[in-house]
């Protein structure tokens, strides 16, 4: 007799939700993990924050004998922030914010008192203040921040000038602390170069496998082209799936050029941070050319394209050279040297042997594209990476 199906359900219910747990499991022990590594990457950050507020503090109280002068490690801490970028201009923003809203609370306190409708009256006058004066979104913040604290917390005139002092010792001590800055941020942008390039690398690598199966099985008496397909179809996910890398790349190269414009222990490396710099066009470029080639390599999969081996060796061999130049980057900082390499794989594009399949010659035009991407990556301009390589035959 057949087993009753309603027993079963307790049973496949409780399946399901042991699954749901799992996946729940799994997902936050990811999502613990990317917050362990953010809290790692901004260790410093947060060490240097704490201390530049202790000092603030200790320079003010203990130093100038300051009545609890939180304003100091307000101004630091609001300053330093938990990133390099625009540092100075935070420091000035926040300085002269704290400024201007002390300012205009504690005189408009004495001349008009403090409640709930003088309060909106200050904290209007100190942004309007703050605009007049130019100031950015920060600074007009600030001051209606720290207007509103002496208004409702500070209203003794007779500390004002504590108070303007205590933000300017908060600033200068942001000041000094921004100057002071790990290799850290110096070296990320170079490994995220060489792993935009790593990853090309292997997509290259992958596709060219692709295309040698695809050649085997599509040979009378072969098997069918459904594993090709499927590497095929998982590969193209996997390329699709790389964008973030250029947006972190990015990421990288603009906290390495804001640490060299706040540091001057940094500056010497202010040039080939801007060379880096230059280079992320070139490198998203070739990223997408290659997620082209993997597109084309499905779709010839898809449709049991023969295409030709001598192709699938250009991807090997165009795989090796893009991880030459990820070493070249990470070890020199400097990609020319492995322009030799890529200018080989270009000569070799224009004596390959054709196929009379358009979808297999769409593959040879990308991998050209590729090259020509790689080649300005070692700083070729575009007409010199295009003429560095031969007309195809016909």
């Amino acid at each position: 007799m057949e087993p009753n199906p309603m027993a079963r359900a307790p049973r496949g219910r409780a399946l399901h939700e042991l699954v749901a747990l799992d996946q729940a499991w799994r997902r936050g022990r990811t999502s613990f993990a990317t917050r362990a590594n953010r809290l790692g990457e901004k260790a410093f950050q947060i060490a240097q924050c704490a201390l530049a507020a202790g000092v603030a503090w200790w320079v003010a109280a203990d130093l100038l004998e300051h009545d609890t002068p939180f304003f100091a490690p307000i101004a630091a801490v609001v300053s330093l922030g938990t990133s390099y970028g625009q540092r100075l201009r935070r420091v000035v923003e926040v300085t002269l914010g704290v400024a201007i809203g002390v300012l205009v609370a504690d005189w408009l306190v004495v001349v008009i008192g403090s409640g709930w409708w003088q309060i909106a009256m200050i904290v209007a006058l100190a942004m309007v203040t703050a605009i007049l004066l130019d100031g950015g979104q920060l600074f007009v913040t600030q001051a209606a921040v720290q207007a509103i604290v002496v208004a409702a917390f500070l209203p003794d005139p007779a500390a004002a000038i504590d108070r303007w002092s205590d933000a300017l010792i908060g600033g200068a001590v942001a000041l000094v602390a921004a100057t002071v800055v790990p290799a850290a941020p110096l070296r990320k942008p170079w490994e995220h170069a060489a792993r935009v390039l790593r990853k090309e690398a292997a997509l290259l690598r992958a596709a060219g496998l692709v295309l040698v199966d695809i050649d085997v099985r599509g040979r009378p008496g072969s098997p069918s082209l459904d594993g090709p397909l499927e590497r095929a179809l998982a590969l193209l996910a996997d390329a699709r799936a790389t964008d973030y890398l250029i947006r972190e790349l990015n990421d990288a190269a603009d906290e390495g050029l804001d640490v060299v414009a706040s540091s001057p222990f940094r500056v010497q490396h202010r040039h080939e941070l801007r060379y880096l710099s230059d280079l992320v066009e070139p490198l998203d470029r070739s990223l997408r050319s290659t997620r082209v080639l993997v597109r084309h390599t499905a779709i010839a999969a898809y449709h049991h394209v023969r295409v030709p081996g001598a192709y699938a060796e250009l991807c090997g061999h165009l795989a090796d050279s893009t991880d030459a130049l990820a070493d070249a980057l990470t070890l020199t900082r400097s990609a020319e040297s492995a322009r030799p390499l890529l200018l080989m794989v270009g000569e070799a594009t224009g004596s390959v042997a054709r196929s009379a399949e358009l979808s297999a010659e769409v593959i040879l035009a990308q991998l050209r594209s590729i090259t020509v991407d790689l080649l300005m990556v070692t700083g070729l301009g575009q007409f010199e990476s295009t003429n560095a390589l031969p007309p195809p035959p016909t």
